[in-house]
């Protein structure tokens, strides 16, 4: 999924919090990237409002500083991608069984691939 420079600053603009500098939005990591990426193309589907989006990432930011995240921004992804998980499950485009099925595989995924390899997500992960 490739993002233009403008739509991923667009987003970086609509939703407060979004780590970025003069050029846009700044990934310490690629599935960081990713996430960002499919949360834009799933607001650019109209699944869901960049305000919905930004009440929803920010309930999740205070659930999880109420057990205990430091808030030292390391875990504004994962924030992200709980957000993610949350809206498309509310929105019914994936239920809590698809996402636990997907995040199982990519767990046996990673397993597999060795360090510094890109993971390949193969059809025998999803089975299980």
């Amino acid at each position: 999924m490739n993002l233009t420079p403008q739509q991923a600053m667009r987003a970086a603009v609509a939703v407060p919090g979004v780590p970025r500098d003069e050029d846009g939005p700044v990934f310490r990591e690629p599935w960081e990237a990713r996430a960002f990426a499919m949360a834009l193309a799933l607001h650019e589907a109209g699944v869901f409002t960049w305000k919905e989006w930004a009440e929803t990432l920010g309930a999740q930011i205070k659930r999880a500083q109420a057990e205990g995240d430091p808030d030292t921004g390391e875990t504004y992804y994962r924030h992200w991608l709980n957000t993610l998980e949350r809206i498309v499950a509310a929105k019914g485009v994936a239920d809590g069984q698809m996402l636990g099925r997907y995040r199982d595989a990519w767990g046996r995924a990673a397993e597999r691939t060795p360090h510094g390899t890109p993971i390949t997500l193969k059809p025998q992960d999803l089975a299980g």
